[in-house]
């Protein structure tokens, strides 16, 4: 807000006075402390750009196809994950029945787990409805999928990337589009075979996430996020792998389904959900010191200049392990063990998922 430059500068110079004239500080602890402050607001906005101040109104492009309307939810099941999401929030469950009275909701729980609750509900529904996190739901469009099913995606997780992406900011959006018969199509691809919706990795965020997924139970996830992190700075090393004929030393890869922004390595939204591309992001380990140099480029605002960042949009990908071992995989947030050579491409045709109207 540069309007308010003068008024508070006037304000910082009336505080730094008065400190002198009340004798509890000397005046070259004033002079520092303003040279100080002076240098790191100049230097932050000259690294870090200011952000506009009006609201965003992007919201993604889709691709709309007309889908059945259930008025009262007869004919859709939904699986619920009642541990997904925040501690405190409601139980999706409960607003599901209340609004869809004819639907079926399956609850996971002691005695059903996610899986068998997906194929009780994929036996003889329409539609599958799945509330959840990101993988909860990319489970949940892998039996939609085999059935050539639609989707309901009802928000309920943490982040909720993709149903953020689709327009569905709660589950009375959710349930509007389902009574209304609004659908968009939105690509799917695989990596080894299995789908994802949002993004696909292997490499140090591998590690990562499976260092954290044994800290979470016992000091919760956002800790474990933290000590699993320094963890994995500290230990972790590339892998060798020959990517579409060129061999590469990998720290960390991003995939994502279709073109993300904003570029850099902090991917958050796209513009389209059909583009038939893969958004693929490298942390180049053969550079000396690569971990050091992609944190400073990051905290530097230089990103799009380092060496040790590649960024490209390609519609396939051909990957094969060098070094031997076991190969890490991960999907939305879910790790696996996959192949020592692997593709990453487009599944066809797209998953049909109900979105708010237009």
């Amino acid at each position: 807000m540069p309007a308010l430059g003068l008024p508070l500068g006037a304000a910082a110079a009336g505080v730094a006075a008065s400190r002198v004239y009340a004798g509890v500080h000397y005046p070259g602890d004033v002079l520092a402390g303003s040279v100080v402050g002076a240098v790191v607001g100049l230097a932050t906005t000259r690294f870090w750009p200011l952000t506009s101040h009006e609201p965003a109104q992007l919201r993604p492009s889709l691709a709309r196809v007309d889908s059945e309307p259930f008025p009262d939810g007869d004919g859709v099941t939904f699986v619920v994950n009642p541990e997904a999401g925040p501690a405190f929030a409601r139980n999706p469950a409960d607003v599901l029945r209340e609004a869809l009275p004819a639907a079926r909701v399956i609850e996971t729980g002691e005695g059903l787990d996610l899986g068998k609750a997906l194929e009780m509900a994929a036996a003889d529904a329409r539609t599958i409805g799945i509330a959840g996190g990101d993988g909860s739901v990319n489970a949940a469009a892998e039996k939609a999928l085999d059935r050539n099913l639609p989707l309901v995606v009802v928000p309920s997780g943490t982040l909720n990337h993709l149903a953020r992406d689709l327009g569905l900011t709660s589950a009375r959006d959710s349930i509007e589009a389902v009574q209304h018969g609004q659908a968009a199509a939105v690509d799917v691809s695989t990596i080894d075979g299995k789908p994802f919706l949002n993004t696909a990795s292997f490499g140090s965020y591998v590690e990562l996430v499976d260092a954290r997924e044994k800290l979470e139970t016992r000091i919760g996830k956002w800790p474990a996020v933290v000590v699993a992190l320094v963890k994995v700075l500290r230990t972790s090393r590339p892998v060798t792998v020959e990517i579409n004929g060129e061999l590469l030393r990998v720290w960390m890869i991003f995939i994502g389904n279709c073109r993300y922004h904003p570029q850099g390595f902090a991917p958050s939204w796209r513009e389209r959900l059909d583009d038939g591309l893969l958004d693929v992001r490298i942390v180049d380990g053969r550079r000396p010191l690569a971990c050091i140099r992609l944190i400073l480029a990051l905290l530097t605002g230089t990103l799009a200049r380092s060496r040790v960042y590649r960024a490209s949009v390609v519609r396939r990908l051909d990957v094969r392990f060098v070094e031997p071992g076991p190969v890490r995989l991960a999907r939305d947030g879910e790790t696996f063990e996959g192949s020592r050579h692997f593709k990453v491409e487009k599944r066809r045709p797209p998953l049909n998922i109900y979105v708010p109207r237009a």
